[in-house]
């Protein structure tokens, strides 16, 4: 059987790395080969998070960050490739999520922008590339996220068993897979990107690893009430959110100055899981899978564990699915399914007026 090769790439709303890996497909479910995670440089860092808000020079300062992410791509896939060993003629394609700027699925003209120029990773690598999944599915009424949900009914669900997938990542968002194999899926709010700013605030790190600086500190509940009440936790699905909703300038109107910044890390945290459990609440399914790199916080697993007693709580692990890798994978398996000019959306998840191929292809 011929053996197709694609690589996935995703550089999430935390914006903290890009995440590539290698995947075989033989038949319907594939096989993870290479993994390669490189850091995203600090400059373009700072610069992806700055681009999320209005400020000066917008349109240029995009205009060189979509071509300077094209590079760090590049780069990464070159890496990738060199450690497995492998050829660039010998992919199929590279399905590139790109870094998302902004994401506004409501109003009148619903857009959504992801950069990372296509053209130029296609050029520096040799290698067809499949980009701008997002917005076909949004020219079909579907608000463009989450895509994610196709993807795992192909690779992690189980025939017979009633599953919630849960991707922490800078925004959480849950996948419901019915015995049946019925899909449903919705973003719930932060993952990550909260408890994220706040320790980079107050700590300059990146991420709170284990959420251990979150476990020296206290939950103020009244101070988790208040962000439970932001309208996006009862708006109905379909709905996705982004940072642009869920960022520290909203959080701080909360707060009276006074709170101990561990315990608002602890709060934060808290956030993400009771919106998580309340997204999950009254709905019947047998086991819960975490992925990405929430799947990685102890205390966040331990404190979903208990909010979602007595369903069992895992990392997909335990499906062969490692947690850290499904994001980028699941856009390799998106660039297949485009190349192969099939359907890569859940029209019950987006909203959209039906199945849609996404992206577009630039050739090699």
């Amino acid at each position: 059987m011929t053996q197709d090769l694609f690589i996935g790439l995703m550089s999430g709303t935390s914006a903290d790395g890009i995440d590539a890996v290698l995947v075989s497909y033989e038949d319907r479910r594939g096989m993870l080969l290479q993994t390669h995670h490189t850091e995203m440089p600090g400059a373009l860092r700072e610069e992806i998070l700055g681009l999320r808000h209005a400020g000066a020079n917008e349109l240029h300062r995009m205009a060189v960050l979509d071509q300077q992410l094209a590079v760090a791509y590049a780069e990464a896939v070159k890496g990738l490739l060199a450690q497995a060993g492998v050829s660039a003629k010998d992919i199929n394609a590279i399905g590139s999520h790109g870094q998302t700027i902004r994401h506004h699925p409501e109003g009148t003209s619903p857009y959504t922008w992801q950069i990372g120029d296509p053209n130029r990773l296609a050029e520096m690598t040799g290698i067809s590339v499949v980009a701008d999944f997002r917005r076909r599915d949004m020219a079909a009424g579907g608000q463009g996220a989450p895509l994610v949900p196709a993807f795992h009914q192909a690779q992690i669900a189980q025939p017979g068993i009633a599953t919630a997938i849960v991707n922490i990542g800078g925004i959480a968002n849950i996948t419901l897979i019915s015995a049946a194999g019925e899909v449903k899926g919705w973003d719930t709010g932060p993952g990550n990107t909260l408890m994220d700013g706040w320790i980079h605030r107050h700590q300059s790190l990146p991420f709170d690893a284990a959420g251990a600086w979150a476990a020296t500190g206290q939950v103020l509940e009244p101070l988790l009430q208040a962000g439970l009440r932001h309208p996006f936790f009862v708006a109905p699905a379909p709905k996705s959110t982004g940072p642009e909703m869920f960022h520290l300038d909203w959080f701080d109107t909360l707060l009276s100055g006074h709170e101990k910044p561990e315990d608002v890390q602890r709060t934060l945290l808290e956030l993400t899981a009771e919106s998580i459990g309340h997204a999950l609440d009254g709905v019947a399914v047998t086991a819960v899978r975490i992925c990405g790199g929430g799947a990685y916080n102890t205390l966040l697993m331990e404190r979903l564990s208990t909010r979602l007693r007595p369903v069992s709580v895992t990392s997909t692990d335990v499906v062969g699915v490692d947690p850290q890798w499904v994001e980028a994978w699941a856009f390799a398996w998106l660039a297949k399914q485009t190349v192969a000019g099939l359907p890569g959306n859940v029209p019950a998840v987006t909203g959209a007026e039906g199945a849609r191929v996404l992206g577009a292809i630039y050739p090699a």
